[in-house]
């Protein structure tokens, strides 16, 4: 598994005009593995888009390098940078504490009778959507520290479909600390995230260990 970043050139109107909807950097982000294209074998990849130190990012979680003169078509020119993920998840232990932060789509769904799908609906209160990530937790190998966690910032993610359709995701960032519980389930999690719309920029934990 690799881990891999590029710097979004945001100074630059021109290049990313088309970055305007979640599915957009869908796109990019499948277009930097041209190889996989070709073989007509795409591999899950997660990715995220982030700020550090007033730059913005986009990293990608996958399972082969991306072609940098791909990844870097919205980026800035020798910005991108790719590591090998293995290393790093090998040293997550039970009972490990981490600072974390994820991106997810908090929903519920809502029964339409015996013999059809369940309706899905955003969870729109702080509340709702504290609960829906506090319940998911052990079943993605880890516990939540009480007190230091918290919702860093929720909003609307716009994702345009075919037809001029348009869908609106809820997007709710979630950061704090964490202890490890079951190291192999929560290398998995970080592997192949969390939740729905993986594809959309969601689902994708990052943690560092604490080193105290």
């Amino acid at each position: 598994m690799y881990l891999s970043r590029v710097e979004l050139d945001t100074g630059n109107r021109q290049k990313i005009k088309d970055l305007t909807h979640a599915g957009a950097y869908h796109s990019w982000v499948e277009d930097s593995f041209p190889e996989e294209k070709e073989e007509g074998n795409r591999s899950r990849k997660l990715w995220r888009i982030d700020s550090l130190n007033g730059k913005i990012w986009l990293l990608i979680v996958s399972e082969r390098k991306p072609d940098f003169s791909y990844l870097e078509k919205y980026g800035i020119k020798d910005s991108a940078e790719t590591k090998d993920y293995e290393p790093f998840l090998e040293k997550l232990v039970n009972g490990m504490t981490c600072q974390f932060k994820v991106v997810m789509n908090p929903i519920h769904s809502v029964s339409q009778g015996k013999d059809e799908r369940g309706r899905v609906y955003p969870e729109i209160t702080v509340e709702r959507q504290l609960a829906f990530f506090e319940g998911r937790a052990s079943q993605y190998g880890f516990r939540l520290i009480d007190g230091q966690y918290r919702i860093t910032d929720r909003r609307f993610e716009i994702l345009k479909k075919h037809q001029n359709r348009s869908l609106r995701l809820c997007k709710v960032t979630y950061e704090g600390k964490l202890v490890i519980m079951d190291a192999d389930i929560f290398r998995n999690t970080l592997i192949k995230g969390m939740g729905r719309k993986k594809a959309y920029g969601f689902g994708m934990m990052t943690v560092i260990p604490d080193t105290q």
